[in-house]
């Protein structure tokens, strides 16, 4: 064992080297990737050497996420610290579904759901637990809806035709978890949007008495708190009051920006958070863990219990349920997600992490200010969201994105909103400073010049080289 941990200190230090030198991974054509690496399995075993040999190639051939050239997802960076606690959970190897298996770590993940439950305004008596990605947390979230809405479902399944209601602008988890669960993605009500992507009240209210009227039985609203696009938060509050006239759940997916709780300087953009029922974040999205880790928290502790608890006397067998996570998780078996969060927190407190949010919100402030400065440039997203969407001087997105990737220049997204595509910039690496996203803009600025790539104008249609 101590032979191979001073190997993956070696490859730590190739790792480290190469996002510096290559930022950006030259692709590979994943046809011929089998090829071009030694993938394969095989009967006999690899020398040590060869070994070694093949993980320097792997590393060096994998996307860098945490270089200062990666904007492509919501999530990337480096954190030492939270790093430090993945590498002990996978060390401890423990499982999190009983005490006996996993001692202080399930209470480390206790103290981490109380202290999110008092930033999100919840009641001390709320509750939580960790899921494997956003998905299954809000897949979670709609369970525990369905549940009180009908405590007969678990063990009856459902009849009736029930109705959920997310915005056109959310995350696609929702209708897939409808599909999942059994309640059909045609009961999935996409609600229209503003042309920031928050989600039209009115049109909620409006889709929800409909429903009823027409003898469907709605039972689920979620609302967003940083859309997957253009980063949108919607109005949490006005929501709050349609369910509460109707008596439906109220979900929050928090998943992108749900982070906003541990700033002073950002939360009112989650402003209402205290009135829903149930609440998803990322913790390696805007806090900056390794992933995963990702966080559903409800009011209604009870709910968590009657929803994901199932009796197995050859599993829970010493303290009591309160100690017992398995009897309020989706999974059975799973691995320590808490503890990577709680060492960052533990290391930096609270206003550490509040700093790590902030400096996200400059950043994307300083792209759009560099953005509306160069009449080059097109920007589609707005103020308080750290998503950074817009296209330079017409160039299809879709084209740009894939040549800057291509030629390992950046590695970059794009998105689409109301008919429109765009670059989507994601300022969410907590490796990346203001001069990194100067130096993004001046890398793709340089890349069109040197290799006279294309420009079109707004109908797409081809019209000189540079």
């Amino acid at each position: 064992m101590h032979k191979d941990l001073v190997l993956f200190s070696q490859l730590c230090d190739v790792l480290l080297a190469e996002e510096i030198k290559n930022p950006v991974t030259k692709p590979l054509v994943a046809n011929g990737l089998i090829e071009q690496l030694d993938l394969k399995l095989n009967d006999h075993p690899t020398l040590d050497n060869d070994f070694q040999e093949i993980l320097v190639e792997l590393i060096k051939s994998t996307p860098k996420t945490a270089s200062k050239s990666f904007f492509n997802q919501l999530f990337g960076g480096r954190i030492g610290k939270s790093t430090l606690g993945e590498l002990l959970s996978v060390m401890f190897n423990n499982s999190m579904y009983t005490y006996k298996v996993a001692g202080p770590q399930v209470l480390i993940e206790k103290e981490v759901i109380k202290n999110i439950c008092q930033l999100a305004g919840y009641p001390v008596n709320s509750g939580g637990t960790l899921a494997p990605g956003g998905s299954m947390s809000n897949m979670m979230g709609i369970i525990m809806a369905r549940d009180a809405k009908n405590p007969n479902i678990r063990d009856e399944g459902h009849s009736n035709k029930m109705t959920m209601y997310s915005s056109e602008a959310s995350h696609y988890s929702i209708s897939k978890n409808a599909a999942l669960i059994g309640i059909g993605r045609n009961q999935v009500r996409l609600i229209k949007t503003n042309h920031k992507g928050e989600m039209s009240v009115s049109h909620l209210n409006a889709a929800i008495q409909n429903d009823i009227e027409n003898g469907f039985e709605p039972f689920f609203v979620n609302a967003t708190a940083g859309t997957t696009v253009l980063g949108a938060f919607d109005d949490i509050m006005a929501i709050s009051k349609v369910c509460k006239k109707f008596k439906l759940w109220l979900h929050v997916d928090g998943a992108y920006c749900g982070g906003v709780i541990f700033s002073t300087k950002y939360k009112h953009l989650s402003y209402g958070l205290e009135a829903s029922d149930s609440f998803s974040l990322n913790a390696h999205k805007m806090l900056g863990t390794p992933l995963s880790c990702s966080i559903i928290l409800t009011k209604h502790k009870e709910q968590l219990h009657h929803s994901f608890a199932n009796e197995a006397d050859y599993l829970y067998q010493t303290e009591d349920d309160e100690y017992n996570l398995g009897k309020t998780s989706l999974q059975c078996g799973r691995r320590n997600d808490a503890l990577k969060l709680w060492t960052l927190w533990k290391s930096v407190g609270t206003y550490g992490i509040e700093k790590i949010v902030d400096h996200q919100f400059q950043l994307a402030e300083t792209a759009r200010n560099y953005v509306k400065s160069n009449p080059d440039y097109t920007l589609y997203s707005f103020e308080n969201s750290i998503s950074v969407c817009f296209n330079y001087r017409d160039i299809p997105a879709d084209e740009l994105c894939t040549a800057l990737y291509e030629n390992a220049k950046l590695m970059v997204g794009y998105g689409n909103f109301n008919g429109e595509t765009f670059i989507r910039l994601v300022t969410i690496n907590t490796a990346v400073d203001h001069d990194d996203i100067i130096a993004f803009f001046k890398t793709l600025e340089s890349y069109i010049t040197s290799h006279k790539f294309p420009i079109y104008n707004h109908e797409k249609q081809q019209v000189s080289s540079r």
